[in-house]
């Protein structure tokens, strides 16, 4: 292959080289559509083609899911050995020993994605019916990326006492439980009293997975800004469950100075306006100088700005008069606190949102599958706040870091894996394991 020069001479190359420059300049250019493509805003005649287009495949499929058989079921013999007479004497033996069930049944892989409909999505209180979609939804990306059987379960209540009853009514059928779009503040006793009250994993994703992420995102931003967790001065905009898990996680990172607003101002002990028990409690933990104030007054020198609250609550100043290379995480959905060409516009050095057309997604697929998958593995009775801990650290350390990238895609390959590995060595080493991985079966849906 011959090459012409600006001096019209043949220069001769290899074919490797011809490829490897090709491959390089698609891949440039293929790197400028990505970015032309998260730039631009979805237009309003795209949203409604993705709601058409979801209807239409809700109403093809009749949702979601289907069950399967593991085993074949095609004449008399095989019927006598799956169903009755055989099926009796599995049953005999876990009458013997109740942890047999894990050893004859798919109790260990499987997870119930439990929700009232209070809180679903940005759409709030629909019900559960209108929700079940969503945690079908769930369902799918529980089998997708952590190969677990997951199963939705809407209470028709909204009463904390009927939640955690059918929770602990249906337990003895579950590896787990994912507590899923239950309202705040009802959803922090909910989790609190089925954690103390079941021996199985609960975890509500809404608090936990979104804290999980946030967290991992942050490790990184902080290797790209050169600050430390116990240096920063975080600022909440929104003091619900993603809120309130976030800023308990980030106390245990050694950050200090927290403070959590909501519409009423800062939050700090002591204050009559707008709280509840959950708040008062926040009070105790953060805020310890006592800063009163709206989120424009005490965002002032902070280097992170945390958004779980509402559409257009940052504005352009408000960053302006942070602390030099403020990160940004506006994760209210479908629209963030600010959209990020405006907070870039304003001095933010890094900028994160719940959306997946923008850069740095905080999505808690990242985490929630893998957790799961650890925690099911090492027949886990718990998801400790170390275990939480492990997977942060095991999905920021799964990428090299920039600064429109600091989580990684869900569709990483071997990412769930590498979470669930992190969790199960957290739960061995927490005690809260009650085998060790090599002697589960399931991990082996990764090899």
């Amino acid at each position: 292959i011959y090459m012409s020069t600006k001096k019209k001479e043949a220069k001769k190359v290899t074919t490797k080289e011809v490829k490897k420059e090709a491959k390089k300049e698609a891949h440039k250019e293929a790197k400028k559509e990505i970015k032309k493509e998260v730039k631009k805003e979805p237009k309003e005649e795209q949203k409604k083609d993705y709601a058409a287009l979801s209807v239409e495949l809700h109403e093809k499929y009749r949702g979601k899911l289907e069950i399967k058989s593991k085993v074949p079921l095609n004449n008399a013999y095989d019927l006598a050995i799956s169903y009755t007479p055989g099926v009796g004497e599995p049953c005999l033996r876990i009458a013997k020993n109740k942890d047999d069930v894990y050893k004859y049944t798919n109790r260990g892989n499987v997870v119930a994605v439990l929700s009232d409909g209070t809180a679903v999505l940005g759409l709030g209180d629909i019900g559960p019916e209108a929700g079940l979609p969503v945690m079908e939804g769930k369902c799918i990306l529980f089998k997708q990326f952590g190969g677990i059987d997951a199963i939705p379960i809407m209470v028709n209540s909204k009463s904390i006492d009927d939640i955690v009853q059918t929770a602990k009514m249906i337990a003895p059928g579950l590896g787990g439980i994912n507590l899923e779009d239950i309202s705040a503040p009802r959803c922090f006793e909910v989790e609190n009293r089925l954690r103390k009250e079941l021996d199985i994993p609960v975890m509500h994703d809404d608090q936990h997975g979104t804290a999980i992420v946030c967290i991992a995102g942050l490790i990184n931003a902080l290797k790209l800004t050169g600050k430390k967790f116990e240096d920063l001065k975080v600022v909440f905009s929104g003091a619900g469950a993603a809120g309130t898990a976030i800023a308990k996680m980030l106390l245990i990172k050694g950050t200090k100075n927290i403070i959590v607003t909501d519409r009423a101002g800062a939050i700090y002990a002591g204050r009559k306006e707008n709280m509840n028990p959950e708040k008062d409690a926040l009070a105790a933990i953060t805020n310890l100088n006592k800063e009163h104030g709206s989120l424009a007054e005490v965002l002032k020198d902070a280097d992170l700005f945390i958004g779980v609250s509402g559409p257009g609550i940052l504005k352009k100043e408000f960053i302006a008069a942070m602390h030099p290379k403020p990160i940004i995480f506006a994760m209210a959905n479908p629209i963030p606190e600010i959209m990020p060409n405006e907070a870039h516009e304003a001095g933010a050095f890094i900028v994160a949102t719940g959306r997946s057309d923008f850069p740095n997604q905080i999505n808690n697929c990242l985490a929630f599958p893998g957790v799961f998958r650890g925690a099911l593995d090492v027949r886990a009775r718990d998801i400790n706040e170390e275990m939480k801990l492990a997977a942060a650290q095991s999905i920021a350390d799964s990428i090299e870091p920039k600064v429109d990238c600091i989580v990684p895609s869900v569709f990483l390959p071997g990412l769930a894996k590498k979470v669930a590995d992190a969790v199960s060595k957290a739960a061995i080493a927490t005690k809260v394991a009650r085998i060790t991985k090599t002697q589960q079966f399931l991990s082996s849906y990764f090899l």
